[in-house]
């Protein structure tokens, strides 16, 4: 038995379309392991409503479920423009100006204030690229001059993207310490930094969290040109607690054709040091208006299943569209049929080898044993979740169950590969009891006895004490 669910998982944004405790439940048996909330978008007491019904859909079906708090970041738009709209041509020269009330002309107004961070030469892509530019001038402390460089319509409050401009860390802005002061106490797994360019960004949201007692791991938003340069991209995996490969913005900041292979280097990276790796943006964009995908998508998501990531994420799909578990079950079936079918790509073949040290060197021998004897499960005694974390950097095609005290561990491991996260107390034989008790109650089919990989610690409770490999036999 190689399969009793899918091992990467799925994140599912929530919107106006799943808004309901009955369609957060649907998404879940549909197979949903976490819950994205996009704070770009909707009220506190939205989201205080969805992480109710997330809470309650997840114990109903007795599985834990992530819970991930997305931050806006800086992200940069137009203002309201005149008729909703503002046609331009190459070698135009418009402003864009932070103190522009109503738009003028080729004046306009902007809700950032580009002229503290921009340089003269610098390029500035308008309506998430669609419009591409260069600053010529900063006029005033509030204004920017951009030169045109091809034609097209701008549109009110569109994206904009800074690619080669330095933020100087300053990437949280007022409505995010907002957000994550609010969200600090409102039982939510994860927090998605946007917009990291260095890992000082991640380091500095992680005093922030400890600050305000917040228990949530840090996911870091891949999605600028800085981000992506290779001793800062494996910096920033190293500090955080996972990386979301943000593709969109990526795109346009980039260039679309460097995303794929970031994709899989992040991947790669994350496998290495035990991170948690999320592909993200357009994986089903179709779906949110047709009832199936593309061949193009399931191509995607199966690419991604077979680079090793341990969550696809549905975006729009979810959030907006007409079909949204359907979105989540065409996507559960293909990351099934592809892990049934192909095997995982080597990390070694991503230009990375593995990290060394006791702690993985045991969880790598728990997943070579485990196989060569033909168990059913691999069994992780864990505190923090790191143990887990750790075997299923090697991913296993066997299911790891992950045996937990802490609550929101289990909840964060909803989202690592091929786990399956149990909430029990600590103890010596807390491995060996969840083993018993799956056995029991069939939970890997009907047999006269089955075979486990333990993998545990000599201190019960001590994070990062895993020192034993153990075989265990149930009948």
């Amino acid at each position: 038995m190689n399969t009793i669910f899918k091992r990467t998982k799925i994140l599912a944004t929530l919107g106006p379309s799943t808004n309901s405790p009955e369609k957060v439940e649907e998404l879940m048996r549909a197979g949903a392991n976490g819950f994205r909330l996009n704070f770009s978008h909707g009220s506190y007491d939205e989201r205080i409503d969805q992480i109710s019904w997330i809470r309650s859909a997840s114990q109903k079906l007795e599985r834990p479920v992530a819970v991930l708090q997305d931050l806006q970041g800086p992200k940069i738009r137009l203002g309201v423009l005149n008729d909703n709209n503002q046609h331009v041509k190459q070698g135009d020269e418009i402003v864009l100006d932070y103190a522009c009330e109503q738009h003028d002309g080729l004046t306009m107004p902007v809700q950032y204030n580009l002229a503290e961070k921009v340089k003269v030469g610098e390029p500035i892509y308008l309506y998430d690229g669609n419009i591409r530019t260069t600053v010529v001038d900063i006029p005033s402390s509030t204004a920017v001059t951009l030169r045109v460089e091809n034609d097209g319509t701008l549109m009110s409050k569109k994206g904009i993207n800074l690619p080669d401009t330095d933020f100087g860390g300053d990437i949280l802005t007022a409505k995010d310490m907002a957000d994550i002061e609010f969200g600090a106490d409102k039982d939510i797994d994860y927090v998605a930094l946007s917009f990291v360019q260095n890992e000082e960004d991640i380091n500095n949201l992680r005093q922030i969290l400890v600050g305000l007692g917040s228990t949530a791991q840090i996911i870091a938003k891949v999605e600028t040109k800085a981000a992506i340069k290779p001793e800062t991209l494996e910096a920033i995996v190293m500090a955080s607690d996972g990386v979301m490969v943000a593709r969109g913005d990526l795109a346009v900041e980039a260039g679309a054709e460097v995303v794929p292979i970031v994709q899989r280097q992040i991947i790669a990276l994350c496998r290495k040091h035990g991170k948690l790796s999320i592909v993200a943006t357009q994986m089903m964009a179709s779906m949110v208006s047709a009832p199936e995908p593309t061949r193009a998508e399931i191509s995607d998501v199966a690419t991604a299943a077979v680079q090793g990531a341990d969550v696809v994420m549905l975006s729009d799909e979810t959030a907006n569209g007409s079909y949204p578990v359907e979105a989540v079950a065409a996507m559960k079936k293909t990351i099934i049929y592809t892990q049934e079918n192909w095997p995982v790509s080597s990390v070694d073949s991503a230009v990375v080898k593995p990290e060394k040290g006791r702690q993985n060197a045991i969880s790598r021998a728990a997943v070579a044993v485990a196989e060569e004897i033909k168990a059913v499960a691999i069994i992780a005694e864990t505190k923090s979740g790191a143990t887990a974390a750790n075997i299923a950097a090697s991913r296993p095609h066997l299911p790891i169950c992950a045996v937990t005290s802490d609550p929101r561990a289990a909840q964060q491991l909803a989202l690592t590969y091929a786990t399956r996260s149990f909430v029990r107390p600590d103890g010596e034989k807390a491995g060996t009891e969840l083993a018993r008790s799956l056995f029991e109650k069939h939970y890997f089919g009907e047999m006269d006895k089955m075979t486990v990989v333990i993998v545990s610690g000599r201190q019960p409770g001590l994070v990062g004490g895993t020192d034993t490999l153990r075989v265990r036999v149930i009948e």
